[in-house]
């Protein structure tokens, strides 16, 4: 019993740290143009806090937040068939398909709001998850690495397509018989309405790639009894270290590298590299420095964030829901700078600390939860 609530209540704090985490990101594309996610200088930088916190927020946030929740669905999911099968459960497969069936359909109600969901990204791969979820962790690592890593690279061969004003080539075999004409588009420039079709086959690739890739790691963190906090002190201070000493001089240089170009975009696309390299091992120390916490304090805050993680649906589409509300609605979208940006995700913060824990003190499972259960279970 005590293995298992230890087990629980890791899980749910590096869950509840991600989705907060996640809001930090996820707000600049809320409250801001699309190009301001990517290029610091495009929108929302008017002051030199404005473009510290972006720099941060690319350092530490940016695909690593994402891919500590990508890794948690990956174990969710075999979290749910073998608890299932312990339950006696026939078809615990069908059952996990019919669930993520239901997260895709929330998915797609939830992108005709916001076109950043990641629920129907996470139902599309895990499928994958499902048939690969036996295989030996080391193997499920190696995959997990390639298909996170290997649509990076694709950037070197397509930023040569764009010419210095981030058209694109015309020139080429590939911009006259397979894309639509449009370059970078709004990917790098507020004034753009639209990104062309390289850049959007690219991102497709990618985050389909960056998704499934941390989600076989997720399954193989957990077959290797990581995630559940089991392990030695020693253990996750050394994956502590050693993630955070690799990455983030990684991340740091590709930030960097965009810096001293002026966020030029010529570099638009290979510039990502560094960042991609960088999220694995921050996403492992990471883990290190969140399972020592769960070892060591068990606080208040503690307490409060992982309920928060338990309550991961609701929380994610009440981010949503307030960063239209308050910054698309009541604000007009790119009239914030980012550091009003960054007020906004430290008051939503305290909203969902302050009521995840009172919810699950009267209720089992949040509100978008209670309703996922009870319809894959009809």
């Amino acid at each position: 019993m005590n293995s298992l609530v230890k087990r629980i209540s890791n899980l749910d704090l590096i869950r509840g740290i991600a989705l907060l985490g996640i809001l930090g990101m996820n707000a600049v594309s809320f409250g801001l143009p699309w190009a301001a996610y990517w290029n610091l200088s495009a929108a929302g930088s008017e002051t030199g806090i404005d473009f510290a916190i972006g720099i941060f927020g690319e350092i530490f946030l940016d695909q690593k937040m994402m891919g500590l929740f990508s890794l948690l669905f990956g174990t969710s999911i075999v979290l749910f068939v073998d608890a299932a099968e312990e339950r006696g459960h026939r078809r615990p497969v069908l059952l996990s398909a019919r669930r993520n069936l239901l997260l895709f359909i929330i998915g797609i109600i939830h992108s005709l709001f916001w076109s950043g969901d990641v629920l129907r990204l996470y139902a599309i791969c895990a499928p994958i998850v499902l048939l690969l979820r036996n295989w030996r962790p080391r193997l499920l690592v190696a995959f997990g690495i390639f298909f996170v890593i290997g649509p990076a690279t694709l950037t070197l061969a397509l930023q040569p397509l764009f010419l210095s004003d981030g058209s694109l080539d015309m020139t080429t075999n590939w911009a006259m018989n397979v894309t639509d004409g449009i370059g970078l588009g709004k990917y790098w420039f507020v004034g753009s309405s639209t990104f062309g079709a390289t850049v959007g086959l690219f991102f497709l690739i990618d985050n389909f790639g960056r998704a499934l890739g941390m989600m076989l790691i997720g399954v193989a963190l957990y077959r290797m009894n990581i995630l559940q906090g089991n392990r030695s002190f020693r253990f996750y201070r050394l994956i502590a270290i050693t993630g955070l000493i690799i990455g983030l001089p990684l991340s740091s240089i590709g930030t960097g590298w965009l810096v001293t170009s002026d966020f030029s975009n010529t570099i638009a696309l290979v510039s990502l590299i560094p960042n991609t390299l960088a999220t694995i091992p921050i996403v492992l120390g990471y883990i290190g420095l969140i399972s020592i916490w769960n070892s060591k304090v068990k606080n208040r805050l503690h307490t409060h964030i992982c309920a928060i993680g338990r309550m991961a649906l609701s929380n994610y589409l009440f981010q949503t829901v307030l960063g239209i509300v308050v910054l698309r609605v009541i604000f007009e979208q790119g009239t914030l700078s980012r550091s009003q940006i960054a007020l906004f995700v430290v008051f939503v913060w305290a909203l969902q600390l302050l009521w995840s824990k009172p919810w699950l003190d009267k209720f089992r499972y949040g509100p978008c939860e209670w309703i996922l259960r009870k319809l894959y279970r009809r």
